[in-house]
C-alpha cells in the first residue's frame, strides 16, 4: 500500500520553526588556560582545538588536559533508558555507547580529556545472499584508513582506546591500532549476545529459509526462532565465529587485557573492562609504551597458537596477516599457520565446533583466552616475555591470573548458574584428546587450488569421517558462478537440486568477483538439512567463522585470476581427502570419469586446456570502489597476503605500469608521445 504523501507546507515547514530561532548566544564563561608561551609558539591548531573543546561545553579551565581518544563502531541510537531511537546494523555495536561512556568518565575522573570518534561497521550476516556482502571484506581495509585517519585528527592524543565487536568491525579497529604504533593503545572487545532460553542460536537461526523450503520446520516456527534469537540486545554473535575469534586474537596479541575477550554484553563484567582498559591506557601513556613495544612478531605467533587452541574461524587468516603488515611487522605464512596448528592441539569446546557446542559466554566464564593460556604455558608453546597492555608480561599477567579472585569467581559463576564444569569447556591437553578434539585448519593443495585453500577440518560431521579421521569425497561437481543460483539449487526439489554426493563448486567470487563474499547461507543450509552431510563445498569465496561441513575456501589462484577452479565443469570429478591427524589435505580435479580416474599431474594438463567457464565474471553489481580494493590488494599480496593496501608495492606496480604504457606507445606508430 503506497501512503498518501503529506502536503508540501509539511515537508518545507511554514516557518514557525525559524520563528523561534536564535541569531547570537553567549559565549562559554572563563578563560583558556595559555600563556604567552605558547600564543607565541603553538601550532593555531592546538589553540583552536581548546576553542572548540570550551565551545562543546567542557569547563574552560580543564580544556588543557591530557587528551585521550576513544574510537568506536558504535552503531544507531539508544534512548536513555536503551529503547532503540534509530536502529544499528548489528547487535554488535549496539550497546557501545555503554562501553564509551564508561571509559570516557573513568579518563575523566583520573584527570584527563576524553574525545570520541565513531566509525561504525557492517553485519555480516545481515548482508549473508546479497550484493552487501560485497563491501564486507573491503570495508574492514576502508574502516581502518578512517579510524586512523581519526586519531591523526586530534594530534594531541595521548593514547586511543578502541571499542569493537565484530567480523569486519574489531579487525578494523586492530589494523588501525597497530598502524598508530607510535602510540599507546588499547582494543576493548565490546562482547558477545547472550544465548535466549528456549530458542535457536544466532547461527542456527539463519537457516530458517532452507529448513523451511524441505519441510523441516513449519512457518509458525520460523517466525517464533527467528524473533527470539538474542538473549541481549547488544554483543556478537554466540558462537566462535570471525567476531568471537577476532575478540580472542586481540587478548592474544597483548592490546586487550586479559579476560577481556566474550564477556557478556550489557553486564556489569563487560562494562567493567571498559573502565579497566581506560585505566591501562593512561598507565602506558604514563610509563611511555607505545603499541609497536607490544605488536611484536611474538605476539603474532603467539596469536596462532591461541587461535589454534579456540578452533577459531578461518577469516582470521585474512585478518592476523593484516595486523601485523599494519604493525610494520613479518606477516605469518601458510607455513606458519600450519606449524601452529600442527603444534597446537584444540583446547575449547564451543560452538560450532562441539562436541558440545558450549555458548561463547560460558568460554567466558571458564576462564576464556587466560584460562587456555595457562594450558599453553604448560606445554611450553608461548612466548612469555612479550609486553602487554597491563605494562607487565605475559607470563607475569598468567602468574596473576592462576592464582586470581576473578578466575575463582568465574569458574564458580559457571558452575552455579549453567550446571557446567569449566573444565569440559576448556579441557587439559589430555582431556581434550580423550574427547576427540583435534586440531582445526588444514590447508589443502592439489591441481585445483595450487596456490592453497583452507578448511577448518573440526567442522566436517564426524559421521563422514573414516576410522583413520580421514575424511575421503570423490563425487562429481556442481559448479556455480553465483552464491544465488547455489543457494536456489539446495533448496530445489527439481532436475537441478543438489544432491547427497556432489560437490559445490562456486567459483568467481574471489576478490575481483564479489569482494571475496562470506557464503554462509550455502553452508548453514547443508549443515542443517538431512542429506546435506553428504555434500562438499569448494570455493575462491570465503566462509563464516560459524560454517560447518566439508567447506574448503580461499581457493587459489581465484578463478578471475586465472585459478583451475574456474575452469572446472558440471560433472567433472573431484576427490577431496582431508587428513585430520596429520593435518594434510589435497583437492584435486580427476578427470570425468569415476571409473577411471587421471593422475592429478596429467588432469591439471587437461585442465589448463580449457577456456574459463563462459558464467564466471564479476558480479554486475560489484561497485568501483569493490573493484579498485580488489585490484589493489591483489597487488599487495592478495587473500594470503591477508588482503592488505601495501603502499610500496602499490606503488612499483603503478610506475611499472606507467612505463609499460610510455613504451607500448612509443612504439606504436603514428603516437605523439607528448600527450602522454
Amino acid at each position: 500500500m503506497t501512503p498518501t504523501p503529506p502536503a508540501l507546507d509539511v515537508l518545507l515547514g511554514d516557518g514557525s520553526a525559524i520563528a523561534a530561532s536564535r541569531t547570537s548566544g553567549e559565549g562559554p564563561p572563563g578563560r583558556l588556560p595559555i600563556d604567552e608561551r605558547m600564543l607565541r609558539e603553538a601550532p593555531s591548531g592546538h589553540l583552536f582545538g581548546m576553542t572548540q573543546n570550551a565551545g562543546m561545553g567542557w569547563r574552560a579551565s580543564e580544556v588543557g588536559r591530557d587528551p585521550y581518544l576513544i574510537v568506536s563502531t558504535q552503531g544507531g541510537l539508544r534512548a536513555e533508558d536503551g529503547q532503540p531511537v534509530a536502529l544499528g546494523l548489528h547487535t554488535g555495536h549496539w550497546e557501545l555507547d555503554q562501553m564509551v561512556r564508561t571509559a570516557a568518565r573513568t579518563f575523566a575522573g583520573h584527570g584527563a580529556l576524553p574525545f570520541a570518534v565513531a566509525c561504525s561497521d557492517p553485519c555480516d550476516g545481515r548482508t549473508q545472499g546479497t550484493a552487501g556482502m560485497f563491501d564486507s571484506l573491503p570495508y574492514r581495509n576502508d574502516a581502518a584508513v578512517v579510524m586512523r585517519r581519526l586519531v591523526r585528527s586530534l594530534p594531541v592524543r595521548r593514547g586511543v582506546l578502541g571499542v569493537a565487536t565484530c567480523d569486519k568491525g574489531l579487525p578494523a579497529m586492530m589494523l588501525a591500532l597497530a598502524g598508530c604504533g607510535d602510540l599507546p593503545g588499547v582494543v576493548v572487545p565490546g562482547g558477545v549476545t547472550l544465548p535466549a532460553r528456549g530458542a535457536e542460536d544466532t547461527a542456527i537461526v539463519q537457516t530458517i529459509g532452507a529448513r523451511f523450503s524441505h519441510g523441516l520446520i513449519d512457518l509458525e516456527h520460523a517466525a517464533a526462532m527467528g524473533c527470539r534469537a538474542c538473549g541481549s540486545p547488544g554483543g556478537g554473535c554466540q558462537f566462535l565465529g570471525t567476531a568471537a575469534t577476532a575478540q580472542v586474537v586481540a587478548e592474544a596479541l597483548g592490546i586487550a587485557l586479559p579476560h577481556s575477550a566474550l564477556a557478556p554484553s550489557g553486564e556489569p563484567a563487560w562494562t567493567d573492562i571498559a573502565r579497566r582498559s581506560a585505566l591501562a591506557l593512561m598507565a602506558l601513556a604514563g610509563q611511555g609504551t607505545p603499541l609497536s613495544a607490544i605488536v611484536t612478531r611474538e605476539a603474532v605467533e603467539n596469536a596462532l597458537v591461541v587461535h589454534a587452541a579456540f578452533g577459531g574461524s578461518t577469516n582470521l587468516l585474512l585478518h592476523v596477516p593484516a595486523i601485523a603488515h599494519a604493525a610494520g611487522v613479518q606477516r605469518p605464512t601458510v607455513d606458519d599457520w600450519i606449524r601452529a596448528n600442527c603444534a597446537t592441539p584444540r583446547l575449547v569446546d564451543a560452538l560450532p565446533n562441539g562436541p558440545r557446542h558450549h555458548p561463547t559466554v560460558q568460554v567466558f566464564l571458564a576462564g576464556g583466552v587466560p584460562e587456555v593460556m595457562l594450558h599453553l604455558r604448560h606445554m611450553g608453546l608461548l612466548h612469555l616475555d612479550v609486553l602487554t597492555v597491563t605494562g607487565r608480561t605475559l607470563g607475569e599477567n598468567l602468574d596473576w591470573w592462576e592464582h586470581s579472585d576473578a578466575r575463582r569467581i568465574a569458574r564458580e559463576r559457571l558452575r552455579e548458574v549453567d550446571g557446567v564444569d569449566p573444565d569440559n569447556v576448556i579441557m587439559a591437553p589430555d582431556v581434550a584428546r580423550a574427547a576427540g578434539l583435534t586440531s582445526a585448519l588444514v590447508f589443502p593443495r592439489g591441481n585445483i587450488a595450487p596456490d592453497g585453500s583452507v578448511i577448518k577440518a573440526t567442522s566436517i560431521d564426524p559421521s563422514v569421517v573414516d576410522p583413520d579421521n580421514v575424511y575421503r569425497h570423490t563425487g562429481p561437481a556442481r559448479v556455480f558462478a553465483t552464491e544465488r543460483d547455489a543457494i536456489r539449487a539446495i533448496k530445489s526439489k527439481g532436475d537441478d537440486a543438489v544432491r547427497a554426493g556432489d560437490i559445490i563448486v562456486l567459483a568467481g567470487c574471489g576478490p575481483a568477483g564479489t569482494g571475496m563474499e562470506e557464503t554462509y547461507q550455502l553452508t548453514s543450509a547443508l549443515k542443517h538439512l538431512p542429506w546435506g552431510k553428504h555434500v562438499a563445498v569448494i570455493t575462491d569465496a570465503r566462509f563464516s567463522g560459524v560454517s560447518t561441513g566439508a567447506c574448503i575456501g580461499h581457493v587459489g589462484p581465484e578463478a578471475l585470476a586465472g585459478g583451475p577452479i574456474g575452469r572446472l565443469r558440471d560433472g567433472d570429478v573431484i576427490r577431496i581427502k582431508i587428513d585430520r591427524n596429520r593435518l594434510e589435505g589435497r583437492l584435486d580435479f580427476i578427470g570425468t570419469d569415476r571409473e577411471a580416474p587421471l593422475d592429478p599431474g596429467v588432469a591439471a594438463a587437461l585442465l589448463a586446456t580449457r577456456e574459463v567457464h563462459p558464467a564466471i565474471a564479476p558480479h554486475p553489481k560489484l561497485p568501483a570502489d569493490t573493484r579498485l580494493w580488489a585490484a589493489l590488494q591483489d597487488a599487495s599480496g592478495g587473500t594470503w597476503g591477508g588482503c592488505v593496501y601495501d603502499v610500496d608495492r602499490i606503488l612499483d606496480t603503478l610506475r611499472a605500469g606507467r612505463e609499460a604504457l610510455r613504451a607500448r606507445n612509443h612504439d606504436a606508430p603514428g603516437t605523439d608521445t607528448h600527450q602522454n
